[in-house]
């Protein structure tokens, strides 16, 4: 059974170590769970993204969707920072890589991000992440913040990133209008 443990930086961020079972055939691993995250809601889209190595995606937050992060390709260094006014970690940033670690040995840990939590990664290798949501793609609830702001405090762990125009215009966490930001939402 894998193991499910709630971050001790950010509220309601639950990372997964899943169990692997392997032998001279190869591995297999179950990626996600419903029952792992008891208070959350169904899953209801997929998704998956290839990104070539030094490209940076985010800050993206959501004001009503989760999402859970798998990476089962290449080096993802994840960046999650806490924008829910009211929450007892408000302003925390954790930072987490996915994927094959720096010592070649590879993690299948995944990563629950409740609503209010921006979320990002930056591709170390070239990777695949597949990510699951609990709600439809809404353009209304697309947000961002600038994945360069210094009150985020982020190691992207790449020299040179390459970004969407979208990314580069997010603006800093202190310009987002005190409406837009999501009240906490402890649920994981």
């Amino acid at each position: 059974m894998a193991r499910v443990t709630e971050s001790d930086v950010i509220v309601g961020v639950q990372i997964v170590d899943p169990d692997v079972h392997g032998d001279e055939r190869g591995y297999f691993v179950e990626t996600y769970r419903r029952e792992w995250f008891p208070q959350g809601r169904e899953m209801v889209q997929g998704n998956r993204g290839d990104r070539q190595a030094g490209a940076v995606v985010g800050l993206h937050y959501h004001l009503h969707q989760a999402d859970y992060w798998y990476v089962p390709n290449g080096t993802a260094r994840v960046v999650l920072h806490d924008l829910r006014t009211g929450s007892p970690t408000d302003g925390a940033t954790l930072t987490l890589d996915l994927g094959v670690q720096a010592d070649g040995t590879k993690s299948h840990r995944g990563v629950f991000i409740p609503p209010g939590v921006a979320h990002g990664f930056a591709a170390l290798t070239d990777m695949t992440i597949t990510y699951l949501v609990d709600s439809y793609y809404n353009p209304a609830d697309e947000l961002g913040v600038a994945w360069d702001d210094p009150a985020v405090q982020a190691d992207w762990g790449v020299t040179d990133p390459v970004l969407s125009t979208r990314d580069q215009q997010n603006p800093r966490r202190a310009a987002i209008e005190p409406q837009w930001q999501p009240h906490a939402r402890l649920r994981p």
